[in-house]
């Protein structure tokens, strides 16, 4: 999601952070023009021939059905192929976003279109409902106890479905994947979410019922915890359903995540509490021996990656929710990010490290994981873009990081003899030059957003769509409406619906079906147009129902 900048005032105090910040005199500034049309070019040469080429149509599973997991360092498919929801959702996803960017390619739809298919058929649970979580290549079932990979159900896969279906209805149009992404969403709110101390739990039965966390849990393990990361990705999932299904109990569950991170999962100190009881005290073993926090510290540690990363959902669900200056979220964004790149910042190489810790004995943080995996850095440069251009004037000359981080990927993180991204830099493990490409937890979908974020940013779109014409209806149970398609400097993605001036509907095509027509009689219907980069056009005229 590209949003566009609004002007922010912070406080002083949070102003004046950034006296550590540093220089890097050989990159020219934010506002070069020269310098940001030069990246965008680079940058989307490296996603067409060192990235999507790569992944697809090759990844599609043509005999099973969804995507092939697991490929090796120069992209032979290897292995048993097992299906994380995770890595098919998002597989879809990309497919999707990439069908809007590059519509030329006549693969990324259908290839989208077909994961939908295998998501529907075989990792929907058609008894008790939800997706489950790990299948084999031909979609059974594999059972496995607890854990994001395990084979029952939790939030964390199902927001990411929500996620994907929602992306591929924005591209094509498919109502049926839309209703799937309903389906889904109502069944994590029956089953998931809590409506006493808000949030969601994680871990779920077959059936959907919360798995508690009892006495023969080890303490190693996160089974009955609520936690940030399937928190900020169903921040991350409401955010994509509410832009094509602007439904009011979707936008209250969105500011319900959004507040609940923003306050309380991002701690004083600038970073995320990663596990907490189900109502939300921390989950700490700080003041425990050095060996139970050698034990324990992923349950407590530091997680860059995902800091810099929630700085950027925290602001994508701002600006779909229009809360307009948003000083709070804002602060809080810059706060997550700041706290990152003075802790966890190789400034001598570049590159976020993966993890630190803050033992009670000490001042400052202390790296304890000092490799640099992908997925980190791909988000630390989304988000490094995104506050170089709201701050422009600030200390840590964010832009200057920006170009900093990007030289990093592209010397340390970018394979390009084989094509796409290490799991991690090489500068700390050479070893990665040969390890898998592609596995349950690596598909496309980090690096892709955050490249074709930054050439969005870096390539402005001011211009909004002209309004769309001959808006008309038929019908009487179910009303259609059909309009003419619109045009724009670069590409109309679909139009929103308002009902009385409330939006109530999105479609990526030119006819749109109202069900219950006869409730919605009297009331004022307009259509606006709308881009990639989310300018919105006039409205239509008017048509009375």
């Amino acid at each position: 999601m590209i949003f566009k900048k609004q002007c922010f005032k912070l406080p002083l105090a949070i102003t004046v952070l950034g006296l550590v910040g540093f220089y890097l005199t050989s990159f020219k500034p934010a506002d070069d023009p020269t310098e940001r049309a030069r990246l965008a070019t680079v940058i989307e040469k490296s996603i067409k021939t060192e990235m999507l080429n790569k992944w697809y149509p090759q990844a599609v599973d043509k005999e099973a059905g969804g995507f092939l997991s697991t490929f090796s360092y120069d992209w032979k498919p290897v292995g048993e192929q097992d299906k994380m929801i995770v890595t098919q959702a998002r597989h879809i996803w990309s497919n999707s976003k990439a069908s809007q960017l590059y519509p030329e390619a006549d693969y990324y739809l259908p290839s989208a279109k077909h994961g939908v298919a295998f998501l529907r058929d075989k990792m929907w649970d058609k008894t008790n409902g939800g997706f489950f979580t790990l299948v084999d290549r031909q979609g059974n079932v594999k059972k496995q106890e607890g854990g994001y990979a395990g084979g029952g159900k939790n939030a964390y896969g199902n927001a990411f479905a929500i996620y994907a279906l929602a992306a591929y209805y924005q591209a094509s149009g498919d109502t049926s994947a839309l209703n799937l992404a309903k389906k889904t969403f109502r069944w994590l709110e029956k089953h998931s979410h809590d409506p006493v101390n808000k949030g969601y739990y994680q871990t779920l039965a077959d059936d959907g019922t919360p798995i508690q966390r009892t006495s023969d849990v080890p303490s190693t393990s996160d089974v009955g915890y609520k936690d940030q990361n399937s928190s900020i990705h169903l921040l991350e999932a409401l955010s994509e359903l509410y832009l094509v299904w602007p439904d009011p109990l979707v936008r209250e569950r969105l500011q319900e995540m959004l507040v609940l991170i923003r306050d309380t999962l991002v701690n004083e100190k600038g970073y995320l509490t990663l596990f907490f009881t189900p109502d939300w005290k921390p989950i700490s073993f700080r003041d425990s021996s050095e060996a139970d926090i050698d034990k324990h510290h992923t349950l407590d540690e530091v997680s860059f990656g995902h800091d810099i990363e929630t700085a950027y959902l925290l602001l994508e669900a701002s600006h779909i929710l229009g809360l307009h200056n948003d000083t709070k979220t804002m602060a809080v964004a810059k706060k997550l990010t700041d706290h990152t790149i003075r802790n966890g910042f190789d400034n001598k190489v570049g590159g976020f490290y993966d993890a630190g810790y803050y033992f009670k004995d000490k001042t400052d943080i202390t790296i304890i994981k000092d490799t640099k995996n992908w997925w980190a850095q791909a988000e630390g440069l989304n988000t490094l873009l995104l506050m170089a251009d709201h701050f422009p004037k600030d200390s840590l000359n964010y832009f200057s990081l920006f170009q900093k981080e990007w030289k990093y990927i592209n010397t340390y993180i970018i394979d390009h003899e084989h094509g796409e991204w290490y799991m991690g830099g090489i500068d700390k493990e050479p070893d990665m030059k040969t390890a898998q490409k592609g596995q349950i937890w690596k598909a496309s979908y980090h690096q892709f957003r955050a490249l074709s974020n930054i050439v969005q940013r870096l390539r402005p779109d001011k211009t909004a769509p002209a309004a769309p014409k001959n808006l008309k209806k038929s019908g009487t149970g179910t009303l259609v409406l059909n309009w003419d398609k619109a045009t724009d400097n670069r590409r109309v993605i679909g139009y929103n619906l308002y009902q009385n001036n409330k939006r109530i509907g999105f479609t990526p095509l030119t006819s749109f079906a109202l069900a219950n027509a006869a409730k919605l009689k009297g009331s004022k219907i307009t259509i606006k147009a709308i881009d990639y980069q989310g300018n919105q056009s006039a409205n239509s005229t008017a048509i009375t129902l």
